[in-house]
């Protein structure tokens, strides 16, 4: 189904979207404590929406490799406050809250936030579908191995893709169980991945259509593309929209980027394309 219900809200995702992100962190791997204080929220929440995001999704726990653990009532802060900060002035404005924890998703549900989005699709807290399900929200749920601090020693596959899917699949089922209605699935590209096994898993992405749930695809200045290139996350813009293109010819239904205006642009050349 392509369709998603956010706060009664029907968001079609035949045509994909794109999802904006704004990390309310001091240690994110691209912009970290850029987006800290309220003011920058808000700035940078305007900037994408003016740019066309449909969604903001906002994180207070960074999930780059090796990143520092902080406890659930800081992250319910950071996050809460930039959550109500943002739909006190934009009120229609559809916001993710990225977390693993099922209790920081009730609490930014109950800020306002329309959607949950898991990097650890359900394994780093038991109580995350029971949650979702109760708060009749869509679920992001994507593929990791392990933790942010393990997640790197973790990336054993015989076959990356066939595993993934496997995962992916018997995931949605556990949600679908628990009453979950809107999924979206996630690949996860660099979470417990090398970077050849996420180039993999973007050359067959249009494998993960067997799911029957919408796409999103995250590699937003990841470092399967500076680390290619031989750049840093600053300059992997290029590279970024490069992959992009690459996702929406393969079937991705949303785009999760530090770069709105760019991806947007993908978006609109490529239903061009398609028409």
């Amino acid at each position: 189904m392509q369709t998603i219900n956010c706060h009664g809200k029907l968001i079609d995702l035949s045509t994909p979207k794109v999802m904006g992100i704004i990390n309310v962190t001091p240690d994110s791997f691209y912009d970290g404590g850029k987006t800290f204080s309220e003011k920058e929220i808000l700035k940078q929440a305007e900037k994408m929406i003016s740019e066309g995001a449909t969604f903001l999704d906002i994180g207070g726990y960074s999930t780059r490799p090796g990143a520092d653990e902080i406890s659930e009532n800081e992250e319910i802060q950071r996050v809460v406050e930039g959550i109500k900060c943002i739909l006190k002035k934009f009120p229609n404005a559809l916001i993710s809250i990225d977390t693993f924890r099922s209790e920081v998703a009730k609490k930014a549900v109950e800020a306002g936030a329309a959607i949950v989005n898991d990097v650890s699709g359900g394994t780093l807290d038991a109580e995350m579908y029971k949650t979702v399900a109760k708060l009749k929200v869509p679920y992001i749920l994507m593929h990791m191995r392990g933790n942010p601090k393990t997640m790197l020693k973790l990336a054993d596959y015989k076959n990356v893709t066939v595993e993934v899917l496997k995962d992916l699949s018997e995931k949605i089922a556990l949600g679908r169980a628990e009453g979950i209605n809107d999924i979206i699935a996630d690949p996860g590209f660099g979470f417990a991945k090398t970077r050849e096994q996420s180039f993999q898993l973007l050359n067959n992405l249009e494998l993960f259509e067997n799911l029957e749930v919408p796409i999103l695809v995250g590699v937003s200045r990841k470092s399967m593309i500076y680390k290619t290139l031989e750049t840093s996350a600053e300059n992997a813009l290029n590279g970024t929209t490069s992959l992009n293109t690459i996702a929406l010819l393969k079937g991705a239904s949303i785009l999760r980027v530090h770069d709105v205006k760019e991806a947007v642009e993908c978006v609109k050349l490529f239903q061009n394309l398609k028409s």
